[in-house]
């Protein structure tokens, strides 16, 4: 089999690989494909991503986008990269932010650099789903984003500078209707910004 040949026919429909798939197509054993892609990563063609799952560089206009749902179904982009992407805030994190209901874990390639945080059964709620060239992922909601940023900052003791943020992107309403979903803590410190801030109709 050419390799690489097939590798790049494989971009044209997914940025992703995934062993088992990959070898029940093609017709060959899972330990032939194992091989092959191992030492195509070495070449820089792929990337490992976790096991048996690899990111196929050749994809045109790839992004870290196609590979978050894909490693981890229950989970959506959050915090500080939702937060950036709404435009509520101007900072952008180097990695992209996620919640899971699963640990925390980071995905670190040439290529991609993920980020889950472990959220509660009861708070993965919130977030809609987008397009990608390839694939899907989901996404919080504005006000679904600042809540989960809120209620991290509070769990790993950090400030919370919501003065640096951009209100008028989000709902008040809907942003309360959330907050109550939320330790009391997080809609304590919303507070004044829901007195004094502006925010969208």
């Amino acid at each position: 089999m050419d390799w690489v040949a097939t590798i790049a026919s494989e971009a044209k429909r997914s940025a992703i690989i995934r062993v088992k798939e990959f070898a029940s197509r093609s017709h060959v054993s899972e330990s032939a494909v194992k091989k092959a892609l191992r030492r195509h990563a070495t070449k820089g063609i792929l990337e490992e991503v976790s096991k048996g799952l690899y990111l196929n560089t050749l994809a045109s206009g790839f992004s870290a986008r196609d590979v978050v749902n894909v490693v981890r179904p229950k989970s959506y982009i959050s915090l500080e990269t939702a937060l950036a992407e709404w435009g509520i805030s101007t900072q952008h994190p180097v990695a992209l932010t996620c919640v899971s209901t699963l640990d925390a874990r980071t995905i670190k390639t040439k290529s991609l650099n993920i980020s889950y945080r472990k959220i509660k059964e009861t708070l993965f709620w919130g977030f809609q789903e987008k397009k990608t060239r390839y694939s899907t992922y989901k996404i919080a909601e504005p006000e679904k984003a600042l809540l989960d940023w809120i209620y991290f900052s509070h769990n790993d003791g950090l400030p919370v500078p919501l003065d640096e943020l951009r209100f008028e992107k989000v709902s008040r309403s809907r942003l309360v209707d959330y907050a109550k979903k939320y330790p009391s803590t997080v809609l304590k410190t919303l507070y004044f910004v829901l007195l004094e801030k502006q925010f969208a109709p």
